[in-house]
Order: structure tokens, then sequence, then C-alpha cells
């Protein structure tokens, strides 16, 4: 399959090196704007929930980071596809940039969703709830291709052994969305992406919609900082990387 002459401005190290660092300042800022407003939103802005009270609030860090984690592994999923397809390097580049990023977010959405579960349920953690499980599962996929790169010397090797782990891995995103709706689950069910609308009420959904996308451009601002540096490690014998590196000031 032949790949369109833009997508070929993508396997440039040096035309994506610059593309990162002119967009990272942007998205970044983005970023801490969007999760200041959701912050304040949620936790002044929002009122009580009339069941849970104040310990609702944790939804604010909970649900944008489980979002983040299925979403980071979805693009790493595609990202080793391109590579081990069209042998683009820096499509690999950019999977093992999501994986220790994804890895924290997925770990973040685990920690939070117990210590909401403790008041909530009554547990911390319930090893028979699906979606917590298939959480689970999904870090142990990052940390799985992770460890597997890890095992190999070749750098080139790791890419595409990696890759089919990345790709193969990605049928639990669905499983960890729809696993409410499968089986019986102590989550409740779909609030937000739901056919009759949303069954959060306004002055809570805004600040938590806010969180979801200031969280996602913090994803990106992450992803673009460790893109660089990877390119950085995989061009260090370049000539573009050394005459870069003559030209910046210090």
């Amino acid at each position: 399959m032949k790949l369109p002459r833009w997508f070929h401005r993508f396997g440039s190290p040096p035309w994506v090196y610059g593309l990162a660092g002119a967009l990272g300042p942007w998205i970044g800022g983005i970023a801490i704007v969007l999760i200041a407003a959701g912050t304040f939103g949620g936790l002044v802005l929002a009122p009580p929930d009339y069941l849970q009270g104040d310990s609702f609030r944790i939804i604010y860090i909970h649900v944008p980071s489980a979002y983040v984690s299925m979403m980071a592994y979805v693009i790493l999923a595609v990202a080793a596809a391109i590579g081990f397809i069209w042998r683009l390097k820096l499509a690999h580049a950019a999977a093992v940039s999501i994986a220790p990023i994804g890895a924290s977010f997925t770990f973040l959405a685990l920690a939070t969703g117990a210590i909401w579960g403790k008041p909530t349920w009554g547990t911390f953690w319930q090893w028979t709830d699906p979606r917590i499980m298939f959480e689970l599962l999904l870090l142990f996929l990052y940390l799985g291709y992770m460890a597997l790169r890890a095992a190999f010397e070749d750098r080139d090797k790791a890419d595409r052994v990696s890759a089919i782990l990345g790709v193969v891995g990605v049928v639990n995103v669905p499983i960890i969305h729809y696993s409410v709706i499968w089986w019986n689950s102590l989550h409740q069910g779909p609030t937000i992406s739901r056919l009759d609308g949303p069954t959060i009420t306004t002055d809570m959904l805004v600040p938590l919609l806010v969180m979801i996308l200031g969280f996602t451009f913090f994803f990106f601002w992450l992803l673009l900082s460790r893109l660089q540096g990877e390119i950085v490690e995989r061009e260090q014998a370049t000539r573009w990387l050394r005459e870069l590196v003559e030209e910046s000031p210090g």
C-alpha cells in the first residue's frame, strides 16, 4: 500500500523533532489551563452528590485517567502497526514513548478507583469486578510491552516483536469500555456516552469533560517530550542531530 506524500514527513526525525518542540509548549499550556479550570469546577462549583456526598469528586481524576489509559493504548497499537507494516522507525519511537505514560495513567486510574471504592462500595478492591480486572490487564500489557522490548538488545528486533504485542493487546480496550454492559459490575453503567443523553447533571458534567480534555492535552504534551528524547537516543550518531547540538546556545 502506497502512503500519501505528506505522510512521509512523519518518517523524518528532524521534522518530527522540530514539530514536537514547536507544539509542546502550546499543548502543555492548554493542558495546564484546562486542568486548573476543571479542578476548580469539580472541587468548588460542582455540588455534592446526593448519594456519595463529596467523595464523588475523585471522579475528576479517576475518569480522565481511565479514559487516557485506554486512548493511549489505542494510539500505541496504531503506531506499532504502522511501524510494523511500513517499517517507519518513528512510529515505533512513538509507541515506545507512549508505553510508560500510558502505564502511569493506568496505575493512577486503578489507585483512584480503589480510593473511591472504599467509601462507595465498602472495599478498596474487588477481584470479581470485570472492569477493574481488565483495567489491571491493561497495566500488565503496558508493562509487558516495555519488558519485551528490554529483552532484546537489537532495537529493530525489539521494535518488531513488541509491536505484535501492542497490536494484539488493543482488543482489551473495548472489553474495558463495554464490561459494565456485558457483565455484572460494581461500576455503574455509562453516564456520558448514552444515546438518550448523559445521566450526570450539567454542573457536574462540564468540569468532568474539561478535565478529560485537560488530561488528554497533558498526555500529548508528555508524549511529545518523550518522543523528542527517543529521537535523540535513536539518532545520536546522525549529522543533523550533531549540527543541532552545535547550533544550540550553551
